[in-house]
């Protein structure tokens, strides 16, 4: 969910937390950030890579790569720090402690901006500098076990219900662990995609370097890959 705020509004916010010493912030919950991050628009545009370290610097902590933004994403360009505000959101910001972008987090779900084009920040995966979308995902796939053993094909469509939620279909040779969960919807979240039954059940994959899905570490049963056919 995005919670649009105007750029005074933003300004004003971010000044006064990114002032603040990174006091706030949880050791732990510092390291668990740290690493190689994507900065992409929702709409499948390039993003870029930036890196968030430990160290403490001016505004928070600190941020390098961020070069590598020039093109695709100029107003990030200079991020200099990154830290958690207040009330939770994750603000990034520039040497002089000016304000870049703030994204907020719901539960399950990835990091997303509040203002401006609708923007991810998520765990880089490999090369990957871009998000996928419905539109690039739609098309015949196929369920399977790692050694490659079929258990389902399935049918990613852009076709949408009454509620704007992807429509897909099932083969009708699956094995019976995924045919009963009756799936007939679908949704692309970051690099995350999740199959949706009509009686409340889900199957939910994480994107790989390669392009290809795992069935996701939170979701019981068997391994499973999701591979384009």
């Amino acid at each position: 969910m995005i919670r649009v705020l105007g750029p005074a509004a933003v300004s004003a916010a971010l000044a006064f937390t990114l002032a603040q010493p990174a006091r706030a912030a949880d050791d732990e919950l510092v390291q668990a950030q740290a690493g190689v991050w994507l900065v992409a628009p929702e709409s499948g545009a390039k993003g870029c890579r930036i890196t968030f370290g430990t160290n403490v610097v001016s505004g928070g902590y600190e941020i390098t790569g961020a070069d590598s933004c020039a093109t695709p994403l100029p107003a990030l360009s200079k991020a200099s720090a990154w830290n958690f505000t207040d009330d939770g959101s994750l603000a990034i910001a520039d040497a002089e402690g000016k304000p870049l972008m703030r994204f907020q987090q719901e539960e399950g779900s990835p990091w997303e901006s509040e203002a401006g084009d609708p923007t991810w920040l998520l765990p880089a995966v490999g090369d990957v500098d871009h998000v996928p979308t419905v539109a690039s995902l739609a098309g015949a796939w196929r369920i399977q076990q790692p050694d490659g053993k079929p258990v389902c094909d399935v049918t990613l469509t852009t076709d949408k219900d009454q509620d704007g939620t992807a429509k897909m279909s099932t083969g009708g040779d699956c094995a019976a662990e995924i045919g009963e969960l009756k799936l007939s919807l679908w949704a692309a979240e970051g690099f995350g995609l999740v199959m949706l039954g009509n009686d409340g059940s889900s199957l939910s994959f994480d994107m790989k370097p390669d392009g290809s899905f795992q069935k996701s570490e939170e979701e019981e049963g068997e391994p499973l890959l999701l591979v384009r056919k």
